[in-house]
């Protein structure tokens, strides 16, 4: 057990020590954050004004296209669309709407120039304005009272609770937390284990993997070498826990409230998804209804459970791989195979977490961490009964057992072996072999 701890140590402190861990445990806070920080900066200091003129022969529209968010509407009469559509710049507009005149049944037309291609906001912005003054003009003309249709209008949302407690929950809110989840799992088995192989493969290739066996055991030099990345991973997951919520917290000291809910706000109503804008505003309330200690708890276990079952593979993989990296493409396939068939059953797993491929997706060691973290935002015991989760943290237990003990055994004889190309056929023929 002492070297064991002794090679992770080694393995720790030398990948923390590199450049490279630094770089990328900077530069994944240092991306979220500008996601956040730069469309606030644009938002906040954009200044740019839309003029719009607005040449309407049917009369129908006049003065009806509301001022909003910096786009501003002037109305042109006896001005012919034929010569201003080619000088309506020199009056300092940025365009164009022409409206001929209409058969409200049958509506076409409308036209918008401009020398560049409009944003979508203005795209949107403007088909929505024309299509809801047709159909209220629609409705006048069937003599249909505008205001009683408007007043029909129901808004209402359904309260749905959950469980005996009746727990309010939100599906959106666990369907975001569950693919996020599922997606960072995913990321980290790849990323993660790529580096166990890796690191395998330098030291078989530089034989230094040669004189640490020489010390230790096989199986002891692969134990302490993913357990020691393992602690890397984590270490880098949690400051980039920290940093994130830091730059979340730090935000409203340098950006008001207000710019950043109109950001919030603009983006959505510039893609027309009012829904989203509703969501957004309950989401600070809805958040409680997720057990927030038993999904970071979890999301803890299957990181590392996942993390220690893909890993003993690659780092097996990396142990036959020679001097000719590319051999370890066609070698690393059934291995990540498995990783990507989980993120596709945690795609459906997010949308239905109560179906059979969800449940037994998230049962089955090989894809459980990505569809079990999908599957517990919408509730334990109610969507996630106890059992599956006890069942589930039992297989992947014991699937890391296995999956030691068997890379344990390709690992022994692949790390000495130089010069000859390995196939999986071979390698499960070492499995066989007694110690």
């Amino acid at each position: 057990m002492n070297k064991i701890w002794l090679i992770i140590k080694r393995e720790f402190t030398t990948r923390v020590r590199k450049r490279s861990f630094l770089v990328v445990t900077l530069l994944v806070p240092l991306f979220f954050a500008a996601m956040i920080v730069i469309p606030i900066l644009i938002a906040t200091n954009s200044k740019d004004e839309k003029r719009i003129a607005v040449i309407d022969e049917s009369h129908l529209f006049l003065n009806r296209f509301p001022d909003n968010k910096g786009v501003y509407y002037k109305y042109l009469e006896n001005i012919s669309v034929d010569t201003f559509r080619h000088t309506y710049k020199e009056y300092g507009y940025s365009g164009l709407l022409y409206i001929p005149r209409l058969d409200i049944n049958r509506p076409s037309g409308i036209t918008y120039y401009s020398d560049a291609q409009p944003g979508i906001a203005t795209e949107s912005r403007l088909n929505r304005h024309v299509n809801d003054l047709i159909e209220e003009e629609r409705m006048k003309q069937a003599n249909i009272d505008v205001e009683k249709v408007h007043a029909f209008k129901s808004d209402i949302n359904i309260d749905f609770q959950t469980g005996e407690e009746g727990k309010k929950g939100n599906s959106a809110v666990a369907y975001g937390v569950g693919y996020a989840s599922g997606f960072i799992i995913y990321i980290i088995l790849m990323f993660f284990g790529m580096s166990v192989m890796r690191g395998v493969m330098e030291e078989k290739v530089s034989r230094i993997a040669e004189v640490m066996i020489s010390s230790v055991k096989p199986f002891q030099l692969m134990m302490g070498k993913i357990i020691g990345i393992a602690g890397v991973g984590l270490l880098q997951f949690l400051i980039w826990v920290v940093l994130i919520i830091g730059v979340q917290l730090l935000l409203p000291l340098f950006f008001s409230a207000d710019s950043i809910s109109s950001l919030q706000e603009g983006g959505m109503q510039s893609a027309g998804n009012a829904a989203a804008i509703e969501a957004m505003e309950k989401i600070s309330f809805v958040l409680g209804s997720i057990n927030w200690t038993v999904i970071i708890t979890c999301f803890i276990f299957y990181f590392l459970g996942g993390y220690l079952f893909y890993s003993a593979l690659f780092a097996a993989v990396g142990s036959l791989v020679n001097e000719d990296p590319s051999d370890a493409q066609a070698l690393t396939f059934p291995i990540t195979l498995p990783i990507i068939i989980g993120i596709m059953v945690m795609i459906s797993a997010v949308q239905n977490p109560t179906s059979s491929l969800a449940v037994w997706g998230s049962i089955i060691p090989f894809t459980s961490p990505m569809v079990m973290m999908a599957r517990l935002p919408y509730g334990v015991p109610g969507t996630v009964p106890y059992w599956q989760l006890g069942l589930s943290i039992s297989l992947l237990i014991l699937g890391f057992l296995a999956t030691t003990w068997l890379a344990g055994k390709i690992y022994r004889t692949g790390i000495l072996m130089y010069g000859k190309k390995i196939t999986w056929k071979e390698a499960i023929r070492w499995i066989g072999r007694k110690s």
